[in-house]
């Protein structure tokens, strides 16, 4: 049954609800583990390698001096040497002002933080660059830190939290 939000335009019709029965692409796989260890994040890790190649960057959040709220740098240390070896750890500043406000910054908390054992590439170190969304809903292109070319592979390492300056609404009935 042809739908007339099959016809949309890339760019518009966004508040439109489209149930899943209706919706046409590829679907998205998320691998989520409650195994929160170097192990655990190796076996999941061993569900995705196969895509991976040539030269790979790790996707993660490193932390602001001292922070509590990251992946354990022991398991992406054990992540890298047994199953990644020759991988960088990406990131790239914050705009906020912080501890990784400025890559002087930055390089300095990842050190406190000891992000000592893998090389560390702030994306955004020499500026950023554009790349192209092909079939965009929202936007046609994209700026990201200009050291993102530099990789033919990319491992995100995704943590759940709640930013101070974000809300998450919770039914109550």
């Amino acid at each position: 049954m042809a739908c007339d939000h099959m016809q949309t335009v890339p760019g518009t019709g966004g508040e439109a609800y489209v149930p899943m029965s209706e919706r046409a692409g590829a679907e998205s796989t998320v691998y989520f583990t409650r195994d929160l260890s170097a192990e655990g994040l190796r076996k999941i890790f061993e569900r995705v390698k196969a895509g991976m190649t040539g030269k790979v960057a790790i996707k993660l959040h490193t932390g602001e001096q001292n922070g509590p709220n990251i992946i354990s740098r022991p398991w992406v240390k054990s992540l890298i040497e047994t199953d990644l070896p020759g991988a960088t750890v990406v990131e790239t500043n914050t705009f906020y002002k912080g501890d990784r406000y400025t890559t002087e910054q930055h390089r300095k908390t990842l050190e406190v933080n000891g992000w000592t054992f893998c090389p560390v590439d702030i994306m955004d170190e020499d500026g950023v660059t554009t790349f192209p969304v092909e079939g965009g809903k929202w936007f046609h292109e994209m700026h990201v830190g200009k050291n993102l070319s530099n990789y033919d592979s990319l491992f995100v390492l995704t943590h759940f939290k709640g930013h101070a300056m974000g809300v998450l609404g919770v039914p109550l009935w």
